[in-house]
């Protein structure tokens, strides 16, 4: 334990499209909706050099979160395809900024893979919080359960908190 993991890969089939995958990672009105709700902005939109900011909701910041979760720059975007960000958790500021990559590939019948690749070297307690190793401390899930409920958002259009 104790966030050893440096590099964590997940990844969840869901039956829906590349497009509208992109849509929920990308879109603030989608990000609010599932894992552990906040909104997150592309400025000035989601392309190779922006900056993005996440934001959380009144619940996060009721548990002790920042009001802006989460900074970074977009490090390659290619729409609907692949993001790549260096993500910096704002309630773990003494760690190093992260690599975030989102690969969407499309499948047969409907059902297209998201694998989520998070580097996390020189991160261990982001490691131990997006792995789920804190989940019985209050600290949720991680990325098993953010990506969980963006499937169930995305096939029924109720996330997990609706």
């Amino acid at each position: 334990m104790g966030g050893e993991n440096t590099t964590q890969v997940y990844r969840v089939y869901i039956k829906a499209s590349p497009e509208a995958i992109w849509r929920a990672v990308t879109d603030p009105d989608w990000t609010e909706k599932y894992g552990y709700g906040g909104r997150t902005y592309f400025e000035p939109d989601v392309r190779t050099g922006a900056t993005f900011r996440s934001v959380a909701d009144e619940e996060m910041q009721a548990a002790g979160m920042p009001e802006v979760v989460l900074t970074g720059e977009v490090l390659e975007a290619d729409p609907p395809r692949k993001l790549v960000l260096a993500w910096q958790a704002q309630w773990e500021p003494k760690e190093p900024a992260t690599r975030l990559t989102y690969e969407i590939a499309e499948g047969e019948q409907g059902v297209t893979s998201l694998t989520v690749t998070h580097e996390l070297a020189g991160a261990p307690n982001l490691a131990a919080m997006v792995g789920g190793e804190l989940e019985s401390q209050g600290a949720g899930g991680g990325w098993a359960m953010v990506l969980s409920d963006l499937k169930t958002l995305l096939e029924t259009g109720k996330g997990f908190h609706a």
